[in-house]
């Protein structure tokens, strides 16, 4: 069997389009629509955070991915699924009427979505040549958050100029559009697969397979980087919330759905993508949770200005943008710091996808926390920045008596040597 061609890096930019399609539809474009139908910000956080639970629980079936070598066929998959429920979801009639249909297909959507990114992850990083390792995740991150913003503009252009239905069409064939993407892929593909050859059967292969994964996993999350880095993941250093709520408070802003469209599709990729590059220089210069903390403070800060800033949409574009751009260098930073614990071995990519879901599940309950923030004494949209700010700072506080645990035990096993 011949070895495959290695993977150009730029190709995983677009093997993220169906993950940026179901995250921008439900994210940017659907919290608008919503609003405009009289749904309060804080159902709308509600929601939001419910139907993204996938991606903080996604390391559930994360392995399977991993048995064979059949990633790609997973992520043609779930490239028609994903295209198959936008669609879907942009024909729910009145969905202000349906709120409990349209969450839960908005829901099946985000399985379908981060499944895919999982698949794409996979061949990532089982294609791509050793000395194209960063680019390659370069690549990724910004087809990750540029992506999202970029098709959640799409979205919501389509929307206002033909209708809702027209717009899930729209992302439907851009989604489809990713799978020529993934056909350029080679992947190894072995008469019969080594592990299955080893272990006799298909069936005892997947209990090998997840049982090595589970000791390995088990060992990272059982060591003192590992725990005080679950802990971390946990909190809302860089949880990023309002980025889910800020197409909803356009009305407050008396923004229009042109400059939504402008500063959280476009405009916003862009800043995050930059974020997310000066992000990645950072966590290379100095410790990368401490990295981690300063800009998850850097996030809370561009909110805290936009809250006391007058409520026009000028306000609204650069508190949007520059709050985009602060949460881009905090999930570069998150990602590094991850990176840096889970390794190589047997279950990294797992390792990887258990992390950024626990930090998903902080990305969760802070949505619905700003959006309950909002009828706080009738805030509104303020209350929600105010809450997302103070909620980080408490993170960041958390994150910081984490790193002072280590340093603290780093310096009794450094005494202990010297003995």
């Amino acid at each position: 069997m011949s070895t495959p061609r290695p993977t150009p890096p730029p190709v995983f930019a677009f093997t993220l389009i169906p993950f940026g399609t179901a995250v921008g539809y439900v994210s940017i474009a659907a919290p608008y629509w919503l609003a405009q139908q009289g749904v309060s910000l804080a159902q709308i956080g509600a929601i939001s955070a419910t139907s993204m639970m996938p991606h903080a629980v996604k390391f559930l079936w994360a392995p399977l991915l991993d048995i064979g070598s059949r990633r790609k066929a997973w992520f043609i998959l779930m490239a028609v699924l994903t295209a198959a429920l936008t669609i879907g979801l942009a024909l729910v009639p009145a969905p202000a009427q349906h709120l409990a249909l349209w969450t839960l297909m908005a829901t099946l959507l985000q399985i379908a979505g981060t499944t895919s990114a999982i698949a794409s992850d996979g061949l990532m990083a089982s294609t791509t040549r050793e000395g194209d390792r960063g680019k390659a995740g370069g690549w990724r991150m910004a087809g990750n958050v540029g992506g999202t913003g970029l098709l959640g503009a799409l979205a919501l252009w389509a929307g206002s100029r033909w209708g809702v239905p027209v717009a899930g069409v729209a992302l439907a064939v851009v989604t489809l559009g990713s799978i020529a993407a993934a056909l350029t892929i080679e992947e190894a593909h072995p008469l019969v697969d080594e592990a299955i050859e080893k272990a006799g059967s298909a069936i005892r292969a997947m209990g090998l397979r997840l049982a090595a994964i589970g000791r390995d996993l088990w060992a990272t999350v059982s060591s003192r980087d590992g725990w005080t880095g679950l802990v971390i993941c946990l909190m809302p250093v860089g949880a990023g919330a309002l980025t889910n709520l800020f197409s909803a408070m356009a009305h407050d802003y008396q923004a229009s759905e042109n400059v939504v469209a402008m500063v959280n599709g476009l405009g916003g990729g862009i800043s995050g993508a930059l974020g997310s590059l000066v992000g990645g220089v950072v966590a290379d210069r100095m410790n990368r949770r401490l990295a981690y903390a300063l800009s998850g403070g850097l996030t809370a800060l561009a909110g805290l200005a936009m809250m006391v800033a007058p409520m026009t949409p000028l306000t609204y574009a650069w508190g949007t943008l520059v709050y985009s751009f602060a949460n881009g260098i905090a999930f570069a930073t998150l990602a590094a710091f991850i990176l840096e614990m889970v390794g190589h071995s047997v279950a990294s990519a797992t390792k990887y996808t258990v992390f950024i879901a626990i930090a998903n599940v902080a990305s969760n309950y802070v949505t619905a926390l700003d959006g309950l923030a909002s009828e706080f004494r009738g805030w509104g949209a303020r209350g929600s920045i105010l809450a997302d700010a103070i909620l980080t700072f408490v993170g960041i506080a958390v994150l910081l008596v984490m790193v002072r645990v280590n340093s603290r035990r780093d310096d009794r096993s450094a005494a202990a040597a010297m003995l």
